[in-house]
């Protein structure tokens, strides 16, 4: 039997004052020793929707994860048709019965490791109503993109012949990097089809279908209705840049390196993991945990999406960048193609987010904010950085505490492409972080 220190972190939960239920390891605490106990105790506020829950250290997410359903408050409907059901759908292998004439929900969640996944059903559209715990203006389609850590809510009609239909995931990669180009099954089967009867193909986008997956995630709005309204900010108080992408440091030791190894950074920092977790550390006020000098813009300024520059090296440290209480920030993340450009699908946490631009190739802070979405950018809480390209999101901080931000590709997050905000408290105790439980495991 082995037995593993572990962390769980509720991904996506919008959970105010309680960072130390969040649950990354040594960012909002330390680990769960063996043979002991921890209770996240956590209020979801203003949420309903479809959210995961995961392992958060080392790759223990691959098997330690799992689905969070926040049902509308009792008596609300959906701003839908209700469906006949529901099913949460992990990505991988299942057989869901339809019952002809019948509506289902479909909450999908990608639990993957490192590859961003299209979806269909042979046959059948979808309707996607809610991505990341937050609705959208309902549209059709017969292909979802999702990426890890990532959630979409589809509706699909049972509307076809009687008969098996493939349900199919399969990865999305548009830049030259080797992925496992497996494509993963299911079956959707009518009440009354017979168990020899033969299943309905369907043809998975081609791994590098870069038009499909900018159809959907260009096709996603926020609901914005007076139920349901989307507060995007209007006015900025901290406008960040940052790059994320690969690097290459010395490495002495890695023979297979030729003395260097890849890394990865945002604003060219490889975060280095504290032994103390910076949400202790920030409420106990420990010195040399971390340090507040986050860059707000690149070191280097280069061409970021065309040659790379001579030295790929970056700078290590464990550095935050520190927000006012109810402060607004829009954050630009722009790809690099050092190494080569990839597709990142970053993950806050602690906070909802407005997606208000994307684009290819290098950001210009001139002519590309006239062309943002700021009456119904869709919401959410993960967003893919588009190889070669960027996009540009909004949010207010108001929950205080420590909250990271990192790459979901695990492989780019052990390599580090992560940071944390800060945000410090505001006036009085509901606009200040509680105090850590008497349980909170010790460093």
């Amino acid at each position: 039997i082995t037995f593993f220190k572990i962390y769980l972190c509720r991904h996506g939960i919008r959970q105010l004052r309680t960072g130390w239920a969040d649950g990354p390891a040594y960012i909002t605490q330390c680990p769960i020793q063996p043979g002991q106990s921890y209770l996240y105790n956590f209020t979801v506020t203003g949420q309903r929707g479809t959210l995961l829950w995961h392992a958060h250290i080392l790759w223990l997410r691959a098997t330690v994860h799992g689905g969070i359903v926040i049902l509308p408050k009792l008596g609300v409907p959906y701003p839908f048709p209700a469906p006949h059901k529901e099913v949460v759908v992990v990505l991988g292998g299942f057989t869901l019965p339809f019952q002809a004439g019948k509506t289902y929900m479909l909450r999908l969640i990608n639990a993957a490791l490192n590859e961003e996944l299209f979806f269909k059903i042979a046959g059948h559209k979808l309707t996607v109503v809610e991505v990341d715990a937050t609705y959208v203006k309902p549209f059709k389609t017969d292909t979802v993109l999702i990426a890890p850590g990532q959630t979409t809510n589809v509706l699909v009609s049972a509307d076809q012949s009687s008969g098996k239909y493939l349900v199919a995931a399969s990865p999305f990669m548009d830049a030259p990097i080797a992925v496992d180009n497996r494509t993963a099954t299911a079956t959707v089967s009518y009440a009354g089809t017979l168990s020899s009867a033969q299943t309905t193909p369907t043809n998975p986008p081609p791994q590098n279908a870069t038009a499909v997956a900018n159809k959907f995630t260009n096709s996603l709005r926020s609901l914005n209705s007076q139920k349901f309204p989307a507060a995007v900010p209007q006015k900025i108080d901290h406008n960040l840049f940052f790059t994320v992408g690969l690097g290459i440091n010395p490495c002495p030791s890695c023979k297979a390196g030729n003395g260097s190894r890849v890394v990865a950074g945002i604003n060219n920092v490889t975060f280095v993991m504290p032994t103390t977790a910076l949400l202790q550390a920030h409420f106990f006020n420990l010195n040399g945990v971390f340090t507040t000098d986050f860059p707000a813009n690149p070191p280097h300024v280069f061409n970021y999406t065309g040659t790379p520059p001579t030295n790929l090296a970056t700078t290590r440290g464990t550095k935050v960048y520190r927000l006012g209480y109810n402060s607004t920030v829009q954050l630009v993340m722009q790809d690099t193609a050092i190494i080569s450009p990839e597709n990142h699908p970053i993950h806050l946490h602690g906070f909802n987010f407005f997606a208000v631009g994307r684009g290819i190739g290098n950001y210009n802070p001139k002519s590309d904010p006239k062309k943002f979405n700021l009456v119904d950018p869709v919401e959410r809480n993960t967003i893919g950085v588009p190889s070669g390209g960027w996009v540009a999101i909004r949010f207010r901080a108001d929950n205080p505490g420590v909250w990271f931000m990192h790459c979901h590709l695990e492989i780019h997050t052990t390599w580090g492409l992560k940071m944390a905000f800060l945000v410090d408290n505001g006036k009085g105790p509901n606009q200040s972080l509680l105090p850590p439980p008497g349980d909170l495991p010790k460093c």
